[in-house]
């Protein structure tokens, strides 16, 4: 069994004396891992940095095996991410998110959002709303994508503000007056609705806020966990510019 794809690091373990076990999220054989012989090498440990993207050729004898990674460095952003604590704690965070994937499920659009991501991680501007985004993303790999596209109560399009914690469907200003204190916030930025590159700080914190129920109710929940710590550390760090 042999396979070449893209990916980015995820997380990486020692494995005997000179080996480590990589994770990778690759565009089109998911969360998928394998061992790379010589990987704490001084040569191979710069490019198997969480964050990285890299060629990676997966072999093995049967599909079942773990096999193992020839790798080669596409995009090493390691080396400016870990100048920022917003950006490492986001690393953690996504990499929890991604580990609930079914190992080799594949999924390709997450992926490109992820890229996205991971190419502005330590970007105040841009990685707070990026963030948001692809845990909306993954959301929507899980089964439970929320619509925002139109009102759940009118079919609107207009003056969408509010999102149903039940449907997970917007709701627009007027059909959701009387409700408002049983909905959930809908930032503008999630909806086309922005004026610069960095949201307020307001819509930011809806955004995690309305990311954060959908989470806990459908993936944490259901599976007696809590959200790990390093997102709290992310959402407090990535909407601090107004504090």
């Amino acid at each position: 069994m042999q396979w070449t794809d893209e990916g980015i690091v995820v997380g990486v373990r020692k494995h005997g004396e000179s080996s480590v076990i990589l994770e990778l999220m690759t565009r089109d054989h998911g969360r998928h891992l394998g061992l790379v012989h010589g990987g704490r090498s001084k040569t191979l440990q710069p490019v198997l940095q969480p964050g990285n993207t890299v060629q990676a050729t997966w072999r093995a004898r049967l599909d079942e095996h773990l096999g193992t990674f020839q790798l080669e460095a596409l995009q090493l952003r390691a080396a400016h991410l870990i100048g920022s604590s917003m950006a490492l704690y986001g690393l953690a965070t996504l990499a929890h998110l991604l580990r609930y994937l079914p190992e080799r499920d594949p999924h390709p659009a997450l992926y490109e959002t992820l890229s996205v991501l991971a190419d502005h991680l330590d970007d105040p501007d841009l990685a707070p709303a990026l963030f948001v985004r692809f845990e909306l993303a993954i959301l929507a790999e899980f089964g439970f994508g929320l619509d925002l596209s139109s009102c759940a109560a009118t079919g609107s399009r207009d003056d969408l503000i509010y999102v149903s914690p039940k449907s997970g469907r917007a709701v627009s200003a007027a059909a959701g007056e009387p409700y408002k204190d049983r909905l959930l916030k809908l930032p503008g930025f999630l909806i086309g609705q922005m004026r610069t590159n960095r949201p307020r700080d307001e819509d930011i914190r809806d955004g995690f806020a309305l990311t954060d129920f959908f989470l806990h109710q459908n993936v944490f929940e259901p599976r007696g966990q809590a959200a790990p710590a390093e997102r709290a550390r992310f959402v407090a760090l990535a909407t601090a510019g107004d504090e």
